[in-house]
């Protein structure tokens, strides 16, 4: 976020992480980790492909930071950059001040690894079917050496497995004799088991059913407000994301398009895309929903070819992206301090005539699409090789081709008899050049 790395003192490198982030200024708080200008790029060449570009955001100390977007918007890219998965191809991640991107000592790889544990979005992918669950739950404990005897790992094994809602005796099976709840529950213990200060929670309840998502989300509320842990809570539902927030993030195809506190961020959706997920969030009421008018954001409404875009503070701890252009109006629009409707319910009688007006721009987009390329109009090279051998034929099916119009086809026709008609003169001329040699 644009002025914040002169607001907080950062140390850049070290081999230990200190015991305590550096403060935001503005709001106090203690930044446990920042994004700078992170850009996460895979393939190279002319195959790169940019998955994220110039995300800039703070998580607070104790807070669930929620991270936003539609699928394949770069939201796990980033999660998976936090836990140093993903290399960063520009920018950098600082936990505590301290940078934890690209090469950094050994000491403070382990002590970032102890501190920042994820919770995978597949409970049965991420989970070895080949070892019991004591040994999964064990695992982190046995390579940093947070146990001091046998008994004190199977003490803090049951204490966790009981926390997270199983039984001690689930200990000795294997994953696949669980449910995807249970399975995300083991999930869960595996990384609260090593005590960490930030989770990255990777959609931990899209896989499971709605019953159990209460159930996995009052634990991650129950482990925070018992250890202070903080979450970067990674999700496409709005709906859920909202209650169990301080902050949210939204991104769209990989720019980090508006953060700011949850009901912030509701009352007042700067962003167009914000608008337009918070517009497809579900509505209790089948009547309502059936009504409902959903916002479509249409990104070619932004003109970023001379005045680029950044992520910028319009006031209240509320960032947007956008130009200066952009920004000014945003400014302006939160200024007024009216809260924005992004959800608008139709009458019956307005639905009606709204479905018509649909229909009807449907059916002329059908007229207008006689005016495209016929969908068999490939130019087959058969019409190639079978107008050079019949050229006469060729050239009519051209004709018939060209009215028509499958212009492909039709070229494929006549460049077929062309070449044809070619090598044919041309032996015609061979055959009297050789007679004509023959009668001298």
């Amino acid at each position: 976020m644009s002025g914040k790395e002169n607001k907080i003192q950062l140390s850049k490198t070290a081999s230990h992480l200190p015991e305590h982030g550096p403060i935001d200024k503005e709001t106090g708080k203690e930044v446990l980790l920042s994004l700078r200008n992170v850009d996460i790029t895979f393939g190279k060449g002319d195959n790169a492909v940019r998955a994220v570009k110039n995300a800039s955001f703070d998580i607070y100390k104790g807070e669930t930071f929620s991270l936003v977007g539609e699928s394949g918007s770069g939201k796990t890219t980033i999660g998976r950059a936090v836990i140093r998965v993903n290399p960063c191809a520009n920018g950098e991640i600082l936990y505590k001040g301290v940078r934890i991107t690209g090469k950094i000592p050994h000491s403070l790889d382990r002590e970032v690894i102890r501190n920042i544990q994820m919770v995978f979005q597949d409970p049965a992918a991420s989970l070895n079917e080949r070892a019991t669950v004591d040994y999964i739950i064990s695992e982190g404990l046995y390579n940093f050496h947070l146990f001091e005897n046998e008994a004190d790992r199977v003490r803090k094994v049951e204490k966790i497995i009981n926390e997270v809602g199983l039984l001690p005796e689930h200990l000795t099976r294997y994953p696949h004799e669980f449910s995807g709840g249970q399975r995300q529950r083991i999930g869960l213990a595996r990384a609260m088991v090593m005590e960490p200060e930030l989770v990255v929670a990777d959609e931990p309840i899209s896989a499971l059913d709605v019953s159990i998502r209460a159930q996995v989300l009052n634990l991650l509320n129950k482990f925070q407000q018992e250890r202070g842990v903080t979450y970067l809570f990674i999700a496409h539902d709005l709906s859920i994301v909202r209650f169990i927030s301080d902050r949210i993030g939204v991104i769209y195809k990989g720019d980090i398009v508006e953060v700011a506190e949850a009901e912030e961020l509701f009352n007042f959706p700067i962003h167009p895309y914000t608008r337009s997920l918070i517009s497809a969030i579900p509505i209790p009421d089948p009547n309502l929903e059936k009504n409902k008018l959903l916002f479509t954001y249409d990104p070619s409404v932004h003109d970023y070819s001379t005045d680029k875009p950044v992520l910028t503070d319009i006031g209240h701890n509320h960032f947007v992206y956008g130009n200066k252009k952009e920004i000014e109006e945003y400014k302006a629009i939160r200024e007024k301090n009216v809260p924005l409707k992004s959800v608008t319910i139709l009458t019956p009688e307005e639905m009606a005539a709204f479905e018509k007006k649909k229909e009807e721009e449907s059916s002329e987009g059908q007229e207008a699409d006689v005016t495209l390329p016929p969908l068999h109009d490939t130019g087959n090279v058969w019409y190639k090789i079978g107008s050079f051998f019949l050229p006469p034929i060729g050239i009519i099916a051209g004709l018939i081709f060209k009215k028509f119009r499958h212009t492909r086809n039709a070229k494929a026709c006549f460049r077929g008899a062309i070449a044809g008609l070619a090598v044919i003169g041309a032996l015609v001329l061979l055959y009297l050049l050789l007679l004509l040699l023959a009668l001298l």
